[in-house]
C-alpha cells in the first residue's frame, strides 16, 4: 500500500508550515541530542514556530494516517485528497492544541472529521466505506505458508474477514479501525469519535464479538483477546 508521493510530501507540508507559523521567533530545529521528544512537546515547539518539530510529527504519524483513511474511504484518490486536508488543517489549527490531548487523538480527530464530510459531501454514507481492508487481514492470517491448502485458507479469510467487516454497523466499523491502526486507548478513540467511553467500548466489543463469530473457523488468535 503506497502513500501518497512523500518524497517532497513532508517538504511541502513543512513549507506550508513555516508559511504559516514563519512570522514567530523560535528555534529552527529540534535538538537532536537526547531521547527524542515526545509528540506533545513537538506540537507545542510547532506552536512556536518551530518548523522542524512539525517535520517530525509528520514522518512519525504519515503511515497510519494514510492507512486509516485509505481503509475507510476505499479510494487511493480519496485517501491522498483526505491526507493533505489533515494535515493542512493540522498547520491551520495548531494554536488550538493543548498538551493534554494526546497528538494521535488531536490528529485521528480531524481524520475522522475530514472522512465524515468528505461522506456527506458525496451524498454517500460512511456505511458504503472501509471495504478496503486486505492489510488488516495479514494481522488475522498468522504465519503463512507456501501450500496450496495454506493459500487457500488465507484466501477465504480474507474474504470472510473483509466481508464480516463490511457488514458491521458504520460506527463499530470506524472504532474497530482506530482501535487496530492507531493503538489509542478507548478514552481516546471516544474523544476522536465523538461520544464516551463507555460507547466506545460497546461497539469495539460488538465488532469484535461479530467478527469472532464470523472468522470462528480459521480459529485466529488475534480476535481471541476481549477488550476489557
Amino acid at each position: 500500500m503506497d502513500l501518497p508521493s512523500t518524497s517532497g510530501g513532508a517538504r511541502q507540508m513543512a513549507a506550508a508550515a513555516g508559511e504559516i507559523g514563519g512570522a514567530v521567533d523560535a528555534p529552527a530545529t529540534v535538538s537532536s541530542i537526547g531521547a527524542a521528544p515526545d509528540d506533545a512537546t513537538l506540537m507545542l515547539r510547532y506552536r512556536k514556530g518551530d518548523v522542524r518539530a512539525f517535520e517530525m510529527l509528520y514522518q512519525r504519524h504519515k503511515g497510519a494516517l494514510y492507512r486509516y483513511l485509505q481503509r475507510l474511504c476505499r479510494s487511493q484518490d480519496v485517501a491522498n485528497d483526505l491526507f493533505q486536508e489533515v494535515w493542512s488543517k493540522v498547520i491551520a489549527s495548531r494554536e488550538r492544541y493543548e498538551a493534554r490531548a494526546k497528538f494521535t487523538t488531536f490528529l485521528f480527530h480531524i481524520a475522522h472529521n475530514c472522512a465524515i464530510d468528505h461522506f456527506r459531501r458525496a451524498g454517500r454514507p460512511l456505511e458504503q466505506g472501509a471495504q478496503d481492508v486486505d492489510a488488516l487481514t495479514n494481522e488475522l492470517a498468522g504465519p503463512s505458508h507456501q501450500t496450496p491448502d495454506a493459500a487457500l485458507a488465507e484466501t477465504q479469510l480474507r474474504a470472510d474477514f473483509k466481508r464480516a467487516l463490511d457488514e458491521l454497523p458504520a460506527e463499530q466499523r470506524d472504532v474497530f479501525l482506530l482501535y487496530e491502526e492507531t493503538g489509542l486507548g478507548l478514552e481516546d478513540i471516544g474523544r476522536v469519535t465523538g461520544v464516551a467511553m463507555e460507547t466506545a467500548k460497546s461497539r469495539l466489543r460488538y465488532a469484535l464479538g461479530k467478527l469472532r463469530g464470523a472468522l470462528r473457523q480459521h480459529q485466529s488468535p488475534t480476535l481471541q483477546s476481549s477488550v476489557s
